[in-house]
């Protein structure tokens, strides 16, 4: 039944489109996007609730102030830009690497496991996803970027030791899935 479970994000997508037109835009778009001051207050209390939100109206006032000369570029114009060619390669270069890295070929499952290690895989993506949205602002990018790849580092050294001793110890192949999730997660947090 892999082509209902394949298609269960496709039905995901298509309720999120549907459900879309009827969500209120991001306050920051209308004010430093489309210069909609009246919108921003409205999308305020309709996403966060009646209160005086002064303090960060005038915060997206200074952004845009910061903002004013430079010009927005789309996709195209970003990708033609020289300036940005490290970033774009780094960013690059991290998401290749996950996807080629091979961590859950590593684990020596057997066959009628994987499925549930591919579940797995996916929830431990959320799972770093809503996690990292509440700690960003409180730690900052900076701090998750070296502590996700201080983690990652020490989860590679622990999966490696596990995959080490999985022909010894059987039971230790349940370890590496453990750590092949913390892996992802450690990612989906720092990098």
């Amino acid at each position: 039944m892999w082509n209902v479970l394949l298609s269960f994000s496709g039905l995901v997508a298509l309720i999120q489109l549907l459900f879309l037109p009827f969500f209120p835009e991001s306050p920051p778009y209308l004010l430093l996007q489309k210069g909609d001051k009246a919108g921003c207050l409205k999308a305020m209390k309709k996403i966060w609730g009646e209160g005086n939100y002064k303090t960060e109206f005038d915060d997206m006032m200074k952004e845009k102030a910061i903002t004013k000369g430079t010009k927005i570029m789309n996709v195209l114009e970003l990708l033609k830009e020289p300036s940005v060619y490290p970033q774009l390669s780094t960013m690059l270069l991290l998401l290749l690497s996950l996807q080629f890295c091979g961590l859950s070929a590593t684990a020596k499952l057997q066959e009628s496991i994987i499925p549930y290690v591919s579940l797995g895989v996916a929830i431990s993506e959320l799972i770093s996803i809503i996690f990292c949205s509440y700690i960003i602002d409180r730690f900052g990018r900076r701090i998750l970027l070296w502590g996700g790849y201080l983690l990652m580092a020490l989860i590679l050294a622990l999966l490696e030791t596990s995959l080490l001793l999985s022909d010894r110890f059987p039971w230790m192949r349940y370890c590496s899935v453990i750590f092949i999730f913390l892996f992802i997660i450690a990612y989906g947090i720092g990098p």
